[in-house]
């Protein structure tokens, strides 16, 4: 029986999901085993959800639908490569020698399922020749045009052919229905893709937040066992920051968002099974992004 899929959309914001490290402030920690767990976990796919409930306005035909990449956000100033947040990204002279004089923006990218390495490699001050020679930039605006998206894409991939091996505008496509588009979304996330993004043709450029600007990515369920609750700060100071969880197979990791005021005052038990939201798993098999759904009411 094939599954359930639910559709929705999400608005591209300008947003950072900090990385979240194991500390030493655990309130409670406990081998506490509830009776009975699986010999494995189940990843239930049988879901996919996007994100929140933005419908596509108008036609599918009226986007550009590129694949969504899993790399570190670029921007080219004319001279020099500068993160989202405006830390200079530095790199060997030879990688951005031949760039343009006029800004760009892309993802600094190595291939599928490698932002651990592309995010340790921007870090760096002192830049690897080795490992650039693997990165590239993929281009996806371009901020000094006053051209709709369109028009924007159709000129500047023809401008940036071939003027840099080290930089590629990412191909954009048209679709005309969801079967086309789901088969092509079933078919990057099999190959370790992230999603698409759809992009208005007649959208102009607009720096920040864009509703012209859609992300397509699957949410996937799991459960894992409360072992820990850690005490929060700033605003959340005297109550749950985050739950410390392990998962059937004895993975680590924390759940920090999802959770409503009430839940962080009054927190699931050591030893419940809770629900957990996530976009993928990292390259150490940790889940990505892990959010809190609920408790798993017991049977």
């Amino acid at each position: 029986m094939k599954a359930w899929r639910y559709y929705t959309f999400i608005l591209v914001l300008t947003a950072t999901f900090p990385c979240m490290t194991l500390g030493n402030s655990l309130l409670e920690v406990t081998p506490v085993k509830p009776p009975f767990l699986p010999s494995k976990s189940v990843f239930s796919i049988n879901h996919p959800l996007f994100s929140a409930n933005l419908p596509i306005e108008g036609s599918l035909s009226d986007y550009l639908i590129s694949e969504k990449l899993d790399g570190v956000r670029g921007a080219w100033n004319g001279k020099q490569l500068f993160t989202r947040t405006g830390r200079r990204i530095i790199t060997p002279s030879w990688f951005t020698q031949d760039f343009p004089d006029y800004p760009l923006e892309g993802e600094l990218w190595m291939g599928r399922e490698t932002f651990e390495q592309m995010s340790g490699l921007v870090r760096r001050t002192t830049p690897l020749d080795e490992e650039w020679k693997k990165v590239k930039f993929m281009v996806f605006d371009f901020p000094s045009s006053e051209l709709t998206f369109e028009l924007r894409y159709q000129k500047f991939a023809k401008d940036l052919a071939n003027i840099s091996p080290y930089i590629v505008v990412i191909e954009q496509k048209r679709i005309s229905s969801l079967t086309e588009l789901d088969i092509w979304f079933e078919q990057v996330v099999k190959q370790g893709g992230e999603g698409l993004m759809l992009h208005r043709q007649t959208s102009l450029y607009i720096a920040g937040k864009n509703k012209d600007v859609i992300k397509f990515k699957p949410l996937f369920d799991a459960e894992a066992m409360v072992i820990g609750h850690i005490p929060g700060k700033g605003k959340f100071t005297g109550i749950l920051g985050a739950l410390l969880v392990e998962t059937p197979e004895g993975l680590r990791f924390k759940i920090g968002t999802g959770f409503t005021l009430a839940e962080r005052r009054q927190p699931p038990r050591l030893g419940a099974m809770v629900t957990y939201q996530f976009s993928g798993l990292t390259q150490k098999g940790t889940p990505r992004f892990a959010r809190f759904l609920r408790v798993r009411l017991s049977e």
